[in-house]
């Protein structure tokens, strides 16, 4: 992985007919949060994404960790919406499934049981993925590695990932490049290039496919990275985002 400077998003271009758009949430469209339910798009967000679904004739797919439930209301029904790294995928205007897979309550008490010997860090539940956040703890951070990469290590079908103030305990098959490839097999995809934008580790997997595939990866903040472009924060992103959508009016 590299680092690379800022670019500004007049440097960054997109054919919208040529390109397919792919982006995380939290960190990404929206700002980091100690509280995850506290995070939401910004002012005329949710208007801006219809317009960019509409220029890019469907072409756009929001893809995050979250679970597809709750990323589904917090952003518009009407674009395709990735839950869970893509393990369940909702098309515009469809609604998820009103309960998905949930994680194994043995793993689910074993990581209970850990992080009640760190103060000030809190699980949440994304179906069949634990995040672990510990934000309010920095200084819990090595020991709390240790203890979770362990925990994974125990358990079939299931890895530990590190992202910012996060440890995600997570299905193999939940992989956010994994779906952008499948996503890239369906109609009004094929033949277009992959545009990924990201801010933290998972979102590296999707990066890593949109260039095989001919496209090209953006980072969101600091951090080694294998994108072509970088954009400071999420303000960036949506300053880029609001020039696609003005230059097409």
């Amino acid at each position: 992985m590299m680092d690379y400077s800022s670019s500004s998003v007049h440097a960054v271009p997109v054919s919208v007919r040529q390109h397919a758009l792919f982006f995380d949430f939290d960190g990404t469209l929206a700002p980091l949060q100690d509280d995850p339910d506290a995070v939401e798009l910004p002012p005329n967000g949710a208007e801006t994404l219809t317009k960019l679904h509409e220029t890019l004739r469907g072409a756009l797919v929001l893809i995050s960790g979250r679970d597809v439930r709750d990323l589904s209301k917090r952003t518009p029904a009407n674009i395709w919406r990735a839950g869970g790294h893509g393990l369940e995928i909702c098309a515009p205007d469809e609604a998820p499934a009103l309960r998905g897979v949930r994680v194994d309550d043995t793993l689910l008490e074993d990581t209970r049981e850990i992080i009640t010997r760190f103060d000030d860090v809190r699980i949440e539940e994304k179906g069949p993925i634990l995040a672990i956040h510990y934000r309010q703890n920095p200084k819990a951070e090595q020991p709390l590695r240790a203890a979770l990469d362990q925990l994974a290590d125990g358990v079939d079908g299931y890895k530990a990932q590190h992202g910012k103030m996060v440890i995600e305990l997570k299905p193999l098959r939940a992989n956010k490049g994994v779906a952008l490839a499948e996503m890239m097999s369906k109609p009004g995809f094929a033949g277009r290039h992959p545009i990924m934008v990201g801010d933290d580790t998972t979102d590296e997997d999707a990066i890593e496919v949109a260039t095989e595939q001919g496209g090209f990866g953006i980072k969101v903040g600091d951090g080694a990275t294998l994108a072509r472009h970088r954009f400071e924060s999420t303000d960036h992103v949506w300053d880029w985002l609001r020039s696609i959508v003005n230059e097409h009016a």
